[in-house]
């Protein structure tokens, strides 16, 4: 199987901003690591401020207290004038006696320079600027209520100091009374001919209206017309129901008399006496008639003579309803006449009504002006007879409610230095451990770790000290055990680990787990930068898939600065570079197993004067043909990211690689670059790895049962060793096990 043939397991890096602000739990992490400077800054701060306070003079310090009342009666006086003159809808609101004016009258030269005088008098080196800074002025809450102090190393300044600023107080309590009430005078005095003209003039518009339209009450008078233009068009209502019965009357007896019908069924022919005795007459010559028709004949002389009495009779009756009709139309005349003059009536009363409303209108508005300016001049006339009165009284609106206290050594010195020095070491203790987060900029945390990069975290390798001379732990435990040392491997199923080791155990789970569709067969590691710990990581993620049965090959493809070569104490003459130049075969640069069964390692060769050359060769696909098919896991061990394009080059050969951080170490800014080119050169990557971790957290591996193992214990199974110091110093330099030997001897030595 080729590269080519290799199915990628990781996902190619998005950009991304990974940046980041300031959060509250890397800002916790960071003050956490360095409690110990900020306590220490911040206690030596604050014992620095005590001393301070301690070794400074004593202050002494008084007070007194003044009620100084939010109103007083001329002050009510010209606020109520104020708001009733000016016409003001709402009431006035009380303010706080003293507010952030007087305050600052209080403090002015105004009021403090005859003081200021009287000291000088006594203590010539005192100043207005000494007086003021010393000086304290707090109202309550409520305003009511004013504490003054003092304080000064002198007490007797204090009590002096103090005294007169009470007298200073009170006297411009009492000017500032006076001057209210003086300006309360002059004011009532000038608004005074004001409101008078004012009235005045409204009382002669007044006048004028009522003359110019004839009325005295508009109201009234325009009630009066209302009733009046309803009463007519009552009756205009009723006059109209009349016309209409008159015109269907008439109609009616219209329609009748054109029918000629000798029977009348109109109410108004009905109701004539005349025409309806006429037409009795003519019933009875139509009854007449027929008695002689049935006698006669149709042309007899007695016939003829009641049909002329009947032809005579007939005019007559016409007649009458023509006189009847006439009747009606006469009524229906006079009712429109009067309708009309009604109507006329009627317009003319709504007319004057409508005149009257603007008038009215006026009127009102005159009428309350003039209540409004006449009780004003009233108020006006008895505010300035109060304000006379108030104006002879000399009391201070001011009372003294505690008189000055006899002067006492302020101690809030000292605590407000311990309190400051406190806050200020705490401000400057945090500020030092950001400074030095900000310049160190490394990554400490696995939580800043995984906010930078977005990556699944595959594993966290703690920091361990065996690895202090830069051995693998799994070859020193392995050297070990050849020496007939009970030093069982991680995965016999009774082995005795640690969590240095176990941590590649779960890497190495995480990456035959992490995509159970495609197998992992080969990945590349590398960092950001040097020193990251990379090339360990290889050689132990490596022995622990060998521990665990997969035949694998570890390669060293740093042609730069190869170091696997190292671990296994074996020369770096012959190795990749040689394969790749055609002077050796894959057998003659295999190295066999160094630490178990199914590892195998192939070093880097001597370093060529162009690693690009060697990476990029031809023959390098003809050594990854046979390498993926002749093992099962091939992990590459490639320079940093940053500077080199060989662990690019190197990734492609691959399914992926494999990030590694050193924690503490590796910068944010290296860290970003590397991962902006993986970006850029869409690298698939399949994890990453934290590494040299030395906070414990709650999924560290140190809960472990194996870790809980004592040294004593392990000493029982040192079968040929009586301690592992005597061997440490007495090998040869070179040999393969000084090393190893050395390394838990100063474990077990510190334990």
């Amino acid at each position: 199987m080729t590269a080519k043939h290799l199915p990628p397991v990781g996902i190619p890096l998005d950009e991304q901003d990974r940046e980041g602000g300031l959060r509250l739990d890397h800002l916790l992490a960071t003050l956490k690591r360095h409690f110990l400077v900020i306590t220490g800054v911040t206690v030596l701060t604050a014992s620095l401020a005590v001393v301070k306070a301690v070794t400074d003079d004593p202050v002494y310090r008084a007070e007194f207290e003044l009620l100084t009342p939010s109103s007083t009666p001329e002050s009510k006086v010209i606020s109520n004038l104020t708001s009733e003159i000016l016409g003001s809808v709402t009431n006035p609101v009380d303010t706080a006696a003293v507010d952030e004016t007087t305050l600052k009258i209080l403090e002015s030269p105004r009021v403090m320079k005859p003081v200021l005088e009287k000291l000088q008098q006594r203590y010539p080196d005192i100043s207005y600027k000494t007086l003021i800074s010393n000086l304290g002025i707090v109202p309550n809450a409520g305003g009511d209520v004013l504490t003054v102090s003092y304080q000064n190393t002198d007490s007797e300044k204090v009590i002096y100091v103090l005294d007169l600023v009470l007298d200073a107080y009170l006297r411009y309590s009492l000017e500032d009374r006076q001057n209210d009430i003086s300006r309360g005078i002059s004011f009532v005095d000038e608004q005074l001919p004001v409101a008078r003209e004012q009235v005045q003039e409204l009382e002669a518009r007044l006048e004028s209206l009522r003359q110019s339209y004839n009325l005295i009450d508009p109201l009234l008078q325009g009630e009066q017309l209302t009733m009046q233009a309803s009463r007519f068009s009552s009756q205009r209502f009723d006059l109209q129901v009349e016309i209409e019965e008159a015109q269907s009357i008439y109609q009616d007896l219209q329609q009748e008399l054109a029918r000629g019908e000798e029977l009348a069924s109109t109410s108004a022919l009905l109701e004539n006496e005349r025409y309806q005795s006429l037409l009795n007459r003519l019933t009875e010559i139509d009854s007449q008639l027929a008695e002689e028709l049935s006698l006669y004949l149709d042309d007899s002389p007695e016939v003829a003579v009641i049909k002329d009495h009947r032809a005579n009779l007939e005019p007559l009756i016409e007649q009458e309803g023509a006189r009847v009709q006439d009747q009606i139309a006469s009524q229906i005349r006079e009712l429109s006449d009067r309708d009309r003059a009604l109507s006329d009536t009627i317009d003319a009363l709504n007319q004057q009504i409508k005149g009257l409303s603007t008038v009215a209108r006026q009127y009102n508005d005159i009428q309350r002006e003039l209540d409004i300016a006449t009780a004003n001049l009233n108020q006006f006339l008895t505010k300035r007879e109060a304000l006379r009165i108030d104006a002879a009284q000399r009391q201070t609106p001011w009372e003294l409610l505690t008189p000055v206290d006899n002067p006492k050594a302020s101690s809030a010195s000292a605590k407000r230095n311990l309190l400051l020095g406190t806050v200020l070491g705490l401000l400057l203790g945090v500020g030092v451990a950001i400074a030095w987060e900000r310049i160190k900029g490394t990554i400490n945390t696995i939580e800043e770790l995984k906010d930078i990069t977005q990556l699944p975290l595959l594993a966290t390798i703690p920091h361990n000290r065996l690895l202090a001379n830069g051995q693998p732990l799994a070859l020193a435990m392995t050297q070990l055990g050849e020496l007939g040392v009970n030093m069982d491997l991680p995965f016999n199923g009774h082995s005795k680990s640690t969590p240095f080791l176990e941590a590649f155990k779960r890497l190495s789970t995480n990456l035959r787990l992490n995509n159970p569709d495609t197998p992992l067969k080969s990945l590349a590691i590398s960092s950001a930068t040097p020193n990251s710990g990379k090339s360990t990581i290889s050689f132990h993620l490596a022995h622990t898939n060998a521990s665990m049965g997969q035949k694998t090959l570890l390669v060293d493809m740093d042609l730069r600065r190869p170091t696997l070569h190292r671990f296994c104490n074996t020369s770096n003459d012959k190795g990749l570079s040689n394969y790749i130049t055609g002077e050796l075969e894959l057998d003659d640069i295999l190295i066999g197993p160094p630490v178990s069964e199914n590892f195998y390692i192939i070093s880097s060769g001597p370093i060529p004067p162009d690693p690009m050359q060697i990476l990029s060769a031809k023959r390098m696909k003809d050594f990854l043909q046979q390498i993926y098919e002749e093992f099962d896991m091939v992990i590459f061990d490639t320079p940093p990211l940053l500077g080199f394009v060989d662990a690019f080059v190197a990734a492609g050969y691959t399914q992926g690689l494999l990030l590694t951080v050193r924690l503490s170490e590796t910068k944010f800014s290296h860290l970003n670059s590397a991962m902006e080119e993986l970006s850029i050169a869409k690298v698939p990557v399949i994890g990453m790895v934290a590494n040299d971790l030395r906070q414990e957290s709650e999924n560290s591996y140190s809960y472990y049962q194996y870790y809980q193992q004592t040294p004593e214990s392990m000493d029982q199974e040192l079968k040929y060793v009586d301690s592992p110091s005597d061997y440490g110093d007495t090998l040869p330099r070179h040999s393969t096990l000084s090393r190893p030997l050395k390394t838990l001897s100063k474990f077990w030595g510190k334990k």
